[in-house]
């Protein structure tokens, strides 16, 4: 079956006691056991398996092509659990561009624990390759980066990891697999914030691990259920209603984000525009050829100060000031502040992210208000 007939219809069948086509939301914490520890399905307590959740990570499997999914209360809840597979004194290269809060959750939390992190960047393959020289256990990447829209050539990085003996991982946030599958291109896990546009809706937060290694798999479940960072009934039963027009609003997503990269990088008020579906992008090349599209996120810098910048932020109309992407409505966002507040003005700046710097999340609301909206911001700063 073609995406948009999986995103419709992978992992969920109609409920059998009613025939209900939607998947029930099964609000539940605990199972009648027909005799101590003889199952129904495998099902004891909701912290280790629900079947609303198991409809929703059957369906986020088939949409990235891969034979295991398993979803976490949030995008950091599913980092933490492929972490926890690593052990004190293991190394992990990472990308220089990556969200605020998996910078975090690396730097605070793990590396104190003992793990240890390099970063890179993941655009270079000769950067990649020196850093693998050493021994790795884990690759983490993110294509399209936020905020600054950067790609890595995930094939090559995945065999450059493997060659090293590293597992290759890829937050496909941006993305979407509807635009990119990062497991036929060679890498062994896939990490989505559902919150985003798997969700779709801004009313869920939410996180996912696909991959195809069973033993991995099964490690990943233990700590799904020994953790208990999972998501409710009602989250999974919204994610799966996200899930069926995933392909319709991605086309829309895109769209809209190549009529406003197009617009701000013409902006005489706009200095640069970081987009892949521009031409002028350095990862314009590798993005056509591992992407179906360039997807609805785009950051730019506006002339003048910073703080031009941020009151650009407060003078939208349709754009709403706040954190978060891949809603149907559009958002506008200041990195430095807001996102990426917990990298050091230092780190940012080293790694190209520029104190001005704004970020939007393109809705599927019309273009031309869109552009009219950003206009008139414009033309107040």
């Amino acid at each position: 079956m073609r995406l948009g007939t999986l995103a419709v219809h992978a992992g969920q069948r109609p409920d059998p006691s009613t025939g209900a086509i939607m998947t029930p939301i099964y609000c539940t914490s605990t199972y009648v056991q027909e005799y101590p520890a003889r199952l129904k399905d495998g099902y004891d307590y909701s912290r280790g398996k629900n079947p609303t959740r198991t409809a929703l990570q059957e369906n986020l499997a088939a949409l990235e092509g891969g034979r295991h999914g398993l979803c976490f209360a949030s995008g950091l809840a599913a980092t933490h659990a492929l972490l926890s597979t690593l052990a004190p004194g293991d190394r992990v290269v990472c990308g220089n561009d990556l969200y605020g809060g998996s910078f975090r959750l690396f730097r605070r939390i793990f590396e104190p624990l003992g793990l240890r992190f390099e970063v890179v960047d993941t655009t270079d393959l000769g950067a990649v390759e020196r850093a693998l020289a050493s021994p790795a256990r884990l690759v983490w990447l993110e294509s399209p980066t936020n905020p600054l829209l950067r790609v890595t050539d995930l094939a090559a990085v995945a065999q450059l990891g493997h060659r090293a003996g590293a597992l290759v991982a890829c937050d496909n946030t941006f993305a979407s697999p509807c635009l990119q599958q990062p497991l036929a291109l060679g890498c062994d896990l896939v990490m989505h914030s559902v919150t985003k546009y798997l969700g779709g809706h801004s009313d869920l937060v939410m996180g996912a691990l696909i991959l195809n290694d069973d033993a991995l798999a099964e490690r990943l479940s233990f700590l799904q259920l020994a953790i208990g960072a999972v998501p409710g009934p009602l989250d999974c039963f919204l994610a799966l209603r996200g899930t069926k027009t995933l392909h319709l609003r991605m086309a829309a997503h895109c769209a809209n984000a190549r009529r406003v990269a197009s617009f701000l990088s013409e902006h005489s008020k706009v200095s640069k525009v970081y987009y892949p579906g521009l031409p002028h992008h350095p990862g314009h090349a590798i993005a056509k050829q591992q992407m179906k599209d360039f997807g609805g996120m785009l950051s730019f810098v506006v002339k003048g100060s910073v703080e031009d910048g941020k009151r650009l932020c407060t003078r939208t109309r349709i754009f709403s000031l706040a954190e978060s992407l891949g809603g149907v409505e559009s958002l506008i966002e200041h990195p430095p502040s807001m996102t990426h507040a917990s990298i050091s003005p230092e780190q940012r700046r080293a790694g190209g992210l520029d104190d001005g710097l704004i970020r939007l999340s393109v809705g599927v609301e019309d273009a031309e208000d869109l552009l009219e909206d950003l206009d008139q911001a414009l033309a107040q700063v």
